[in-house]
């Protein structure tokens, strides 16, 4: 409890706005590929490749940092702003370097590869000034992703006449503010512990864990879902408006508040689980995010607002059971093993959004619109088989 009280009330909103600013550059790419798509002549399915680089660069960059022990071997929040710097260096390199889809997924895979540097050492910077009170926090870092996530499309929506390129500067900009103000305003925390040796051999005997087992897998089908779901929404929204509808809608707007929209559903989330558990929490999200898959093709045919309240809703719902699953896989890890586990769940996770996002990217141009998320209904219903042991009381 002194630690508590003797924290700087800066700490968490810092941490907080660092973490939104330095995750913008996720899905920056992704808010202006229409214009590269026009001034370059990149194909459609450039959006389903451009996507996974940035996840490959991130699964990249997260074994290597955890093999080489980065931001143990230096302070986190030096690791944080050298990786805001870098990770806003190389998003700009679209702008700078990039004249075609070659060098543009080169640079949206190294601006994932500095996003390890950013998400989870923004993580471990907060287990550094928090203990009993951590759950509460990691809820509102978890929120500062989605909407660091969704900006750049609101500074799209809101700049419609911007050339692409002020985008990618005001986002590299941002990032690399967020990054200068964790250096000036974070120390490393009275708590900060350096974490144990990355052990990639330890892979059978961290699943051998059947509660890990169980929490893992429900992970792994929340992630077959979620990045696909972000990263087609733009589409979705596009073909239901090009049938034909009444009025029109500003995509890049729409698309902010689907994928801001897990923000509440993160926050909500972590209220209700201090009640229920992280468990149910994730069960029931994870399930309302299934449902909305497999409601998916009804509700594209719907008139032009409930089509818009359904997709909020799902954004909620899509997101607001990771920062249980984060706490479920931390809780169950082997304790000897959590560090190793940690990582090599979080690759895997993250790879198979690669695959979901390809399989999407494929179908897109062979299926019809309204029933490419349908698409993602298996993830969510193998998650919610795998987390069930996890509903079961303890034994006495």
């Amino acid at each position: 409890m002194k630690s508590t009280e003797n924290r700087p009330g800066w700490i968490l909103p810092t941490i907080i706005f660092s973490q939104f600013a330095g995750t913008s550059l996720w899905f920056a790419g992704n808010a202006v590929l229409g214009d590269l798509q026009r001034q370059w002549g990149l194909p459609a399915e450039a959006l389903g490749y451009m996507t996974s680089a940035v996840q490959l660069g991130f699964i990249a960059g997260t074994l290597a940092f955890a093999v080489l022990a980065i931001s143990d071997r230096w302070s986190p929040r030096l690791v944080f702003f050298a990786c805001s710097l870098l990770g806003a260096l190389f998003n700009l390199g679209v702008y700078a370097v990039a004249d075609g889809y070659g060098s543009l997924l080169a640079m949206r895979f190294l601006t994932g590869f500095f996003l390890a540097g950013i998400y989870p050492v923004g993580m471990k910077i907060a287990t550094g000034w928090y203990r009993s009170d951590l759950g509460n926090a990691l809820g509102f870092l978890v929120g500062a992703l989605v909407l660091g996530t969704a900006f750049p499309h609101l500074i799209k929506g809101l700049g419609q006449s911007w050339p692409w390129e002020a985008v990618m500067v005001a986002v590299s900009a941002l990032a690399a503010g967020g990054g200068m103000l964790m250096l000036i305003l974070v120390p490393d925390g009275p708590h900060l512990a350096k974490g144990a040796q990355f052990d990639p051999k330890a892979i059978a005997i961290i699943f051998g864990s059947r509660p890990f087992r169980a929490s893992a897998f429900g992970y792994f089908g929340h992630m077959w879902e979620l990045y696909a779901y972000w990263a087609f929404v733009p589409f979705v929204l596009a073909a239901h408006m090009s049938q034909g509808r009444a009025g029109e809608i500003n995509v890049s707007i729409w698309t902010f508040a689907v994928i801001a929209a897990g923000g509440l559903g993160c926050a909500g989330g972590g209220l209700i689980s201090l009640r229920a558990g992280s468990a149910p929490v994730a069960f029931a999200q994870l399930a309302a995010s299934g449902l909305c898959c497999a409601l998916s093709p009804l509700f594209f045919h719907a008139p032009t607002p409930v089509f818009l309240a359904f997709l909020v809703f799902w954004g909620i719902v899509v997101v607001g059971d990771s920062p249980q699953f984060s706490a479920l896989n931390a809780r169950n890890a082997p304790r000897e093993r959590v560090g190793s586990a940690l990582t090599i769940a979080n690759c895997i996770g993250f790879a198979i959004t690669i695959a979901s996002i390809q399989l999407l990217n494929y179908c897109a141009a062979i299926l019809d619109a309204a029933y490419l998320l349908l698409l993602l209904t298996p993830g969510p219903i193998l998650g919610l088989i795998a987390l069930r042991p996890l509903l079961r009381p303890a034994p006495a």
